[in-house]
Formats: structure tokens, sequence, C-alpha cells
């Protein structure tokens, strides 16, 4: 079968590799229809990330059919259509039957690694490094699902592809982001980064009761997607954001602030050029320019909900303003499994359209031109999608 692989910094090839095969009795192999670039994969494809290997199959945003069941597979059949949700879950240990499924104790066979950058393991997930498990990712013809019954939502009604694909991600990741922040009636909710994820935030922000979200980014595009769906926006390039947001909020600050950023944040201004040398001379794995932000600019008592990618070290953590503000902050890889159902209603009952976010449709064989345009913002790449 063919498969985008990773194979260096920025060096994506797609090659002819062996086909997956059941390994236990609860995988199930998916023949893929549908599979999208994630702004997460560009950490891996910048080499933020170590653990990297040679040949490793890329994504973890992917749908299909199913084509091949293991023995003990019980809830789903050949033939069945599924989206698969990016973190790998037993739905057995402790963490999964609290639904914290990002934090599986049973499905990371390289839990050791992790715990020696964490102190403990998250899930394993889909084609991101070998930190999180080795597992071949959904940038490719078939892909191994383990844990079928838990990992996959069937989808029935007649949507199309790209109206369920990003429960796989981007949905759950915006929506759990907005749910961390305990939004109420009348509240004003920041969000930096008008990604996929930032998007999707905005919307699940409104949906959960916020009157005001201002969205904070460079790029026009981004900017202009999120004014459509609701959005006041700030370019961060052309005025200073703290004071607006001040400016917006009479001074107290949004209730709410969301990183929808991570690890490669960008910033005018000499702490930009700080973070980049401590990065280049490894003294710092991390560009926390969004998170210092959102912690300064963040009214005191509020809530801020960390969604973007961190993954080891960061500088000049404002800790006292964390402390003397009396701020919540809420992290996490996305509890996915968790948000299946619900957002497929909302999906089903015409409150979103998740396709909103779709700027390019490719093959998977074009997924190298692919990584390239999403990493350089060209073309007003936002959100692509591939079939094999």
């Amino acid at each position: 079968m063919r498969a985008n692989c990773w194979y260096g910094k920025q060096d994506m090839r797609v090659m002819d590799v062996p086909e997956p095969k059941l390994l236990n009795k609860q995988d199930a192999i998916v023949k893929v229809t549908s599979t999208a670039i994630c702004g997460s994969d560009l950490h891996l494809y910048n080499g933020f990330v170590p653990t990297m290997e040679q040949g490793d199959i890329m994504g973890h945003e992917f749908m299909g059919e199913i084509v091949e069941t293991g023995s003990e597979v019980k809830d789903r059949r050949v033939g069945d259509r599924v989206v698969v949700a990016f973190p790998i879950s037993c739905g057995q240990c402790f963490f999964c039957k609290k639904e914290l499924y990002s934090l599986c104790e049973n499905s990371n066979p390289n839990a050791w690694m992790a715990e020696k950058l964490f102190g403990h393991s998250p899930a394993g997930i889909y084609g991101y490094s070998h930190l999180t498990g080795g597992f071949a990712g959904g940038q490719a013809e078939y892909v191994r699902v383990p844990f079928a019954d838990v990992g996959t939502v069937k989808v029935e009604n007649g949507l199309s592809d790209e109206q369920v694909l990003f429960l796989s991600d981007i949905f759950p990741t915006g929506y759990m982001a907005a749910e961390q922040c305990n939004i109420q009636p009348g509240d004003t909710v920041a969000v930096w980064g008008c990604g996929p994820v930032g998007q999707f935030a905005i919307r699940s922000a409104f949906m959960l009761g916020a009157e005001r979200v201002v969205a904070i980014d460079r790029f026009p595009e981004r900017l202009r997607m999120a004014r459509d769906g609701g959005a006041d926006t700030i370019d961060y390039e052309k005025t200073d954001v703290y004071d607006t947001l001040m400016q917006l909020t009479g001074g107290r600050g949004p209730d709410s602030c969301m990183d929808a950023v991570g690890l490669e944040a960008h910033m005018p201004g000499p702490l930009y050029y700080y973070d980049r040398v401590k990065q280049a001379v490894m003294s710092e794995s991390d560009r926390p320019i969004a998170l210092r932000q959102a912690i300064m600019a963040c009214r005191t008592g509020g809530t801020v909900s960390v969604p973007g990618v961190y993954g080891g070290l960061i500088d000049k953590m404002p800790m006292g303003a964390v402390m003397n503000k009396a701020l919540t902050i809420k992290t996490g890889q996305t509890h996915t499994q968790r948000y299946f159902q619900p957002l497929l209603k909302r999906i089903v009952d015409g409150q979103i359209d998740p396709a909103f976010v779709v700027t390019h449709r490719m093959k998977l064989k074009e997924a190298p031109e692919g990584f390239a345009l999403f990493n350089q913002k060209e073309d007003g790449c936002i959100k692509i999608v591939m079939t094999p």
C-alpha cells in the first residue's frame, strides 16, 4: 500500500509499505477514505518532537471502512463506516473508566520513554513518534486500529466524510478547550491562534454560551474565517494584544483564554528571538509566546485552557501571574472518545458543519506538497484533506 512517511526534518515521502495486519483480537483494519494534515503534524515535520524514525507513517486524523476485525471486536463489523479517535485507548483501565481516554494506561508500549520526559505516560497516538507508541498513522491506504470498539465511532447518517472526519481530533479538541473554560453566560473568551483547532474553539465557545469571542492571529484568511464564526479579531502584528484586550473588556481582561498555538508560536519583538535562540541551542524545546500572553491577559480568577501542543521545557513562565491572579490552568491531549456521540449529534442536528474549515483537497500522493504548503501558510491554506 501507499503511505506518507517521515524521513527527517521537512522530508516527507509517499512510499510503498506493507499492509497492516491484525496483531490483537481487539484490532480492526480500516481502509482509509479520508485523512488530514493536522497542525500538530507540523511539529514532527519541523523536527520538534523526538523519537521519530525514518519510515514512520504520519497522520492521526482519519476515517474509513472496516475491512477486517479481530475475534474479540464486538460492536463493529466489516463494512462499517467509522471515524477513528487519535488517542488509542483500551476502555478498561483506571483513566478510561473516568473517560480520560488520552491518559490510557495500556495503549503506549513505549511508556518508559514518555515517563522519562513527562513523569507519566499519555496514551498511544497514531503517527506521532515512538514516544507515544510508534503506531503507524492514518496518512495511508490502510491502518490497524487497536481497541476498535472503543476507538471508533460509527457514522450512519448519510453525512459526507468532511462533515465527520474532524471528530477524529480537531473538533473535539476545540470543544474540550472551550469546555475547560467553564464558560458562563455573558463571558468574553480570547483565543490565541486561528488555525483549525482555534476555529473550532471559537465556534465551541459560542455553542457553550460565550457572549463574545476575540480571536488572535496574523494571517488574513484565518482572521476572516474567525469573523465568519462570529469572533472579533486582533492582528497581533498590527496592534498590541494585551492593550487591545484590556480596551475590549474595560480593563478587566477576558474571563477565559485559550492557547490554540502551542510550541511554535510567533510574535513580533525581542522575546520571540530569545525563544528562537534558546531552541536553536537546545536549552528550550518550546516557544510559549501565546501561553505567556494568555496568562498575562486573563482576568483575575479566570481560566487559561491549553489545547496547543507542548512537548518539553519552556522558559520565562509567568508563574507569579498564575499564582497571584488565582488563575486556573487546564490542559491535556483530547479525550476524543468522550465527545464522539455528543458532537456527532450536534452535526446531525445542524448546529455546526465542520467542513467549513477545509480549504484544500489533495490526493495522498501529494502529501509532501501539502505539508510544505500548510507549513508555509501559502495559498490561504488552513486545512488540507487527502484521499487515497
